[in-house]
């Protein structure tokens, strides 16, 4: 995380608690302790090792394959890293973004919804502040979603 984002990360648990997450491999190394998230299905891709209790794919067509069959019953979220969003992103109906006023010098970027003709941004917050950080809530539709 470039940021310490304490309502930012309070929305993302709240939103994301006993449904399903979609992650690479670095994305769940990166969690305390490499561990999945708790009281969540964690779908993890991953030609790597990986620990813990996850549902563990090794190709976009194995992961393709566990969300169709999950997505029927449950949200899916798509939690990162950077190729993940990138793939999956023309399969998803809606994006939540957080939007931070500041720049982070990160490396690997979310693609700019904005400037994607499909995607319509039809809710945004209010600024809010986090941890000396102005930040907005934002949610895009995707209006040419892909099917699994």
């Amino acid at each position: 995380m470039m940021f310490s984002l304490p309502k930012d990360m309070k929305f993302f648990r709240s939103t994301t608690l006993n449904h399903t997450v979609v992650m690479g491999g670095n994305t769940l190394r990166s969690f305390p302790d490499g561990k999945p998230l708790k009281n969540r299905v964690n779908i993890v891709l991953s030609r790597g090792q990986v620990q813990g209790d996850c549902v563990f794919v090794r190709s976009y067509d194995e992961l393709k394959a566990e969300m169709k069959k999950r997505g029927e019953t449950d949200d899916i979220y798509v939690i990162g890293g950077g190729a993940v969003y990138k793939e999956l992103l023309p399969y998803c109906d809606e994006a939540l973004v957080t939007k931070v006023d500041a720049v982070g010098g990160a490396e690997v970027f979310f693609p700019n919804l904005d400037e994607l003709d499909n995607f319509v941004c039809v809710d945004e917050s209010e600024p809010i502040e986090d941890n000396g950080y102005t930040i907005r809530f934002t949610r895009y539709k995707n209006t040419a979603v892909k099917p699994l």
